[in-house]
């Protein structure tokens, strides 16, 4: 595993219950399934749905997430999901596991990663999306009884997507390094696809989005390298395959510079990140440590940005927020707080301090500004509301979600039409009938103000990206 004994950090005691918001951060992922669903299901609200994806083309595709508060399965974005929710499994194992998480953790990643293996069934193929976005937006319906149609797409040798495929490869590979105690033949599976995939993406270079257009217009690609860097580090990390390290090093001298923010379409910081830890911990011989440096410099300079420390600092609000973008700017406060936490704890491990430009900083003042920024999220903000919804007592009402908006199955059979979604349920001004336990929603506005309104998406749809990252902080923060 990648945990390591450290001396924890202590911040200061507050009255937010970080055990409560991490159980509910994993609640949320089992709300989002898409397929079958188990016995063990602890969503109840929730039932079957999609139970015929691939059927048309001969291939059980059934399974996976769905993104945020539609019905369509977007593979970049999910994939994304599943490389930090194992990240978190990975990095915080023994805390997920002190609070008795690691088993719903483990689950949430292998609902995805069950999904990825049925969905890449030969080696340079990988079936990247099911619905279609338009199709689907046009129709305000339940994913258990919808009537969007259900096409499939994917990515080939003909229509590559290394993009694509290099995010699946990373997030099939960190798993497989969350799963090798508890299931070493399952690891070595999800490994054995993770080497294809990053095989494929190597040989056939380009943006899935040139491939699957249909998804350019939700989860368009900036382009394709910070992928195979990424899915290059972690199938590192997994296999010490001295090839993957060779690949690490010739793109050093390209490795991304200090990015703006990380998340599903820009992967940069997070391989940075990763090969900065391990130059903390002397991992690397003399002459690769100084081929290295690059991404360690640009991991810091993006840290520094973060805490107001840097030469391009992020803007932030008034009530304190990090702040990126108007359409869902909690998607970038979460993954900021996920490596700005696992590299202060490398730091504080190696005896270390972060040097940025306007001075000197220690790893705890570092966990000190996480728990700023996730205490914001969770309530101490000037609008005293949780943007994790079921959290605390004043938290979003009308999520944008179709699921959850609309009464569920399990309490009234009767079909809810593409129409009749928006006539009866959507437009309706009352609070969703189903509680989004544990998402988070896209957030204030740079003013710190929010509108809890279904139909103002840029704040009020949550997405399984949002929540991936918070996991492992939650689990660092409760333990």
């Amino acid at each position: 595993m990648l945990g390591f004994c450290l001396v924890i950090l202590f911040v200061n005691a507050a009255s937010i219950d970080y055990g409560e918001a991490l159980t509910k951060s994993l609640l949320y992922f089992e709300a989002q399934r898409s397929g079958k669903l188990p016995s063990n299901q602890r969503v109840q609200w929730r039932g079957d749905s999609a139970l015929n994806d691939g059927k048309d083309d001969g291939i059980d595709l059934t399974g996976g997430y769905y993104d945020a508060g539609d019905n369509v399965k977007f593979g970049f974005p999910m994939a994304f999901t599943i490389t930090m929710l194992a990240w978190s499994a990975t990095e915080f194992e023994s805390q997920l596991n002190s609070k008795n998480e690691l088993k719903n953790a483990l689950n949430a990643i292998k609902w995805g990663t069950d999904y990825f293996i049925k969905a890449h069934k030969e080696s340079h193929v990988l079936y990247g999306e099911i619905g279609e976005g338009i199709s689907d937006h046009k129709c305000w319906e339940r994913p258990e009884d919808m009537t969007t149609p259900r096409s499939v797409y994917k990515i080939d040798e003909q229509h590559p997507g290394a993009d694509l495929a290099g995010e699946t490869a990373a997030a099939l590979a960190v798993a497989a390094v969350a799963f090798k105690e508890s299931d070493s033949g399952y690891s070595n599976q999800l490994l054995t696809h993770a080497k294809e995939l990053f095989d494929f993406a190597k040989k056939f270079p380009g943006v899935y989005t040139s491939s699957i257009p249909v998804a350019d217009k939700f989860y368009g690609s900036s382009g394709y390298e910070d992928e195979l860097l990424w899915a290059a580090v972690w199938l590192y990390k997994a296999t010490k395959d001295k090839s993957y390290l060779d690949y690490i090093n010739e793109k050093s001298t390209s490795c991304g510079g200090t990015r703006l923010n990380f998340s599903w379409d820009d992967k940069y910081i997070g391989a940075q990140v990763l090969i900065a830890k391990d130059l903390l911990e002397n991992k690397f011989a003399g002459n690769e440590s100084t081929l290295l440096n690059e991404y360690k410099k640009n991991a810091e300079e993006f840290i520094c940005n973060c805490i107001q420390k840097g030469h391009n600092n992020i803007q932030k609000t008034n009530g304190g927020l990090l702040w990126w973008d108007y359409w869902n700017n909690l998607q970038f406060v979460t993954t900021a707080t996920f490596v700005i936490t696992t590299y202060a704890d490398t730091l504080s491990a190696t005896k270390n301090s972060l040097q940025c430009s306007s001075g000197n900083v220690e790893p705890l003042q570092l966990i000190n500004f996480v728990k700023s920024q996730v205490d914001y999220i969770l309530g101490e903000n000037p609008q005293k509301m949780s943007y994790m919804v079921g959290f605390g007592t004043n938290y979003p009402q009308e999520v944008h979600h179709r699921g959850a908006s609309i009464v569920s199955i399990k309490k009234d059979k009767k079909p809810v039409g593409c129409q009749e979604g928006f006539d009866q349920w959507f437009n309706r001004n009352a609070p969703n009938p189903n509680v989004l336990v544990g998402a988070i929603v896209g957030g204030p506005d740079n003013s710190d103000n929010y509108n809890d309104s279904r139909d103002n998406y840029k704040q009020a749809e949550a997405a399984t990206a949002n929540s991936a990252p918070l996991v492992g902080v939650l689990a660092r923060f409760a333990s």
